[in-house]
């Protein structure tokens, strides 16, 4: 099978597998979910998103108590299962579980959460290919720290910006700027990265903790504070970080050009990142 999904401990093809409709993923979004790469059956740096979806957990008050070697184990059966492929997305979530629709959290005892999985191929954007961008208000709520599955107005975002021919867009809070819709934003700015804080306004992404690790490692200064649209559209490097694409280039927002002053740093960077999925995804 090329793309295998599971549901509550039963694998099989993907397209064959269904989920109940009682599901409060369905009604609410009442859930989480992670993502990432995967090569040579290893998912890349699943313990960061571990570390990840049991926040995201707590900070929903959802009761999954399955422990974490458990669901590397199910994560994993799942890959073996799929046909070898160069690079594969990894997807899994976790929703409060299946219930008759009522807004309250059901009784724990009687309902519990439900592990959705799926693996597929997938083709890693190259990162000598720049983004375009667009620029557009964050309307998200103000928990965007939880990796939840409310998502609406992220997709919109990004189709918005698919409807202008671009990659990605970029949100803003009045001036400053939050995040992308679906990836984190940072910028290289006289020789030093620059990225929001994690607060309640972004994810806290797993490529983008590494990139600040891979640039310190490298000598690069790290600043973890809220920057302005004016000050991105003035950076020397515009980066965009997701999971799935890891450390990306842009080059213009809103139809401006934007960034190409630090072309060795970002190049570095860059290479550091491709690396570090290379060594750690190597059996």
């Amino acid at each position: 099978m090329k793309e295998v999904g599971y549901y509550n401990g039963k694998i099989g093809p993907l397209e064959e597998m269904t989920v109940p409709m009682q599901d409060r993923a369905l009604y609410f979004g009442d859930g989480i979910y992670e993502a990432t790469c995967v090569a040579n059956r290893v998912p890349f740096a699943l313990d960061d998103h571990l570390d990840r979806m049991y926040n995201s957990l707590r900070l929903l008050e959802i009761p999954f108590h399955m422990e974490r070697d458990q669901v590397k184990a199910e994560l994993q059966r799942v890959i073996d299962a799929a046909e070898e492929s160069p690079v594969q997305f990894l997807y899994w979530q976790i929703s409060r579980g299946v219930c008759m629709r009522n807004h309250p959290f059901p009784d724990p005892e009687k309902v519990k959460p439900s592990l959705m999985i799926y693996v597929k191929p997938h083709t890693m954007k190259s990162m000598d290919k720049p983004y375009k961008l667009i620029s557009m208000e964050d309307i998200r709520f103000k928990m965007c720290n939880i990796k939840t599955l409310n998502l609406i107005p992220s997709v919109l975002a990004n189709q918005r910006a698919v409807e202008r021919g671009c990659d990605e867009a970029v949100l803003h809070r009045g001036s400053r700027v939050t995040e992308c819709a679906h990836s984190n934003i940072s910028m290289l700015k006289d020789g030093v990265l620059h990225t929001a804080p994690t607060d309640e306004l972004i994810l806290p992404g797993i490529t983008r903790k590494h990139l600040l690790q891979l640039a310190r490692e490298h000598d690069i200064p790290v600043v973890e504070k809220p920057f302005s649209m004016v000050e991105l559209m003035n950076a020397d490097e515009v980066i965009v970080t997701s999971s799935s694409a890891l450390c990306m280039k842009a080059e213009s927002i809103d139809g401006i050009p934007v960034g190409g002053k630090d072309p060795q740093r970002l190049k570095l960077l860059q290479n550091a990142y491709l690396e570090k999925f290379q060594r750690e995804t190597a059996r």
